[in-house]
């Protein structure tokens, strides 16, 4: 069904096109009696103004800003980090009565197409970038909108842009030195699509800190954050004759699904195998053995992002700062490798 007008408002209720402006922007010319009248079949009709009227109205703004998310729809009801910061933006907005559009698109064409999409109808007052990749088009297109937003990811990879700046490195090589000191000699990184900016910086720490631990087989094989490619690399890696003795899942779904893995082949977490998980969430609390994790503020970090872009909106000066620390907690999937 087409999205009802003004128009529609005064066909039905007898009126003229100006009556009904009137009424609903709250000007003379009208009698209140009229105005109630106009009010209600409006809101009958689920007549709402648009954005660039919206705009109009209340000095540019529509209260509404943008999340666009690039990642396979039906990963999103499974994937707690998504959610997690989606409810520290939700949380923040609405402090302020700003509401949130969230899109799931599937590829950055269709992403870009929607930021270009959204500045030329004004429908939102600005954006949270997530996801940063190599060589990513977003934070100049963005900027070139004159579309205000935050980039949430590395420092490198906000460009022209304020960022919430997260840091992937320490937590990482922290992991490594973590299970170099339980006597795990084979290593291997269950990673997500290289081309994500924070794919690459874990992947770099992950070497790097291997070679000063002394750590002879290291490696990092790329996937993508689902379960059923977790199951399948998990799989082939514990079937190897020299099975690596740890296995390090770049999300809390990716170990969930190893774990299952190690247990539908009869390997034993974790006199056998150590499994860490990268972001903390209930899943690795609930599963057994519970999943040693990378804890990050998820919630906090939407937080954050949240209020950066609101005070940009406002026209306020904004700097990019630091997310929230990532910390390792150990739990029962890792222990010493028994011989």
């Amino acid at each position: 069904m087409r999205r009802p007008t003004i128009m529609d408002i005064a066909r039905v209720a007898g009126v003229s096109k100006g009556a009904v402006s009137y009424a609903l922007n709250g000007k003379p010319g009208v009698s209140e009696q009229t105005r109630q009248r106009i009010v209600g079949i409006a809101r009958d009709l689920g007549w709402a103004p648009s954005g660039p009227a919206r705009a109009l109205s209340s000095g540019g703004r529509v209260g509404v800003i943008g999340l666009v998310v690039d990642r396979p729809a039906h990963t999103l009801g499974v994937e707690p980090f998504l959610m997690r910061l989606v409810s520290g933006i939700e949380a923040e907005l609405a402090e302020s009565g700003t509401h949130l559009l969230f899109q799931v698109v599937e590829g950055p064409g269709a992403e870009l197409a929607t930021y270009r999409r959204w500045a030329a109808e004004q429908r939102v007052d600005g954006v949270v970038l997530v996801d940063p990749r190599v060589d990513d088009p977003r934070p100049d297109v963005v900027d070139g909108l004159a579309l205000p937003a935050v980039v949430v990811g590395s420092r490198e990879s906000a460009g022209p842009l304020p960022g919430l700046h997260t840091d992937d490195g320490a937590p990482m090589r922290e992991v490594v030195r973590y299970l170099a000191a339980l006597g795990h000699r084979r290593i291997t990184r269950v990673a997500g699509p290289e081309s994500y900016v924070h794919t690459r910086e874990r992947s770099h720490a992950f070497r790097e800190a291997a070679g000063e631990a002394g750590i002879g087989e290291a490696r990092t094989v790329c996937a993508d954050h689902t379960g059923e490619a977790a199951t399948r690399v998990t799989r082939t890696l514990l079937a190897q004759r020299d099975r690596p003795t740890a296995l390090v899942f770049d999300s809390d779904l990716m170990a969930v699904a190893g774990l299952g893995v190690a247990r539908e082949m009869g390997v034993d977490v974790p006199s056998r195998l150590s499994v860490v998980a990268w972001d903390d969430s209930v899943l690795c609390g609930l599963v057994r053995p519970s999943l040693t994790a990378v804890a990050r503020d998820v919630a906090a970090c939407g937080n954050e992002a949240a209020r950066m872009l609101l005070a940009l909106i406002e026209g306020e000066p904004v700097e990019s700062r630091p997310a929230p620390r990532a910390e390792l907690h150990p739990r029962a999937s890792t222990g010493p490798l028994v011989s």
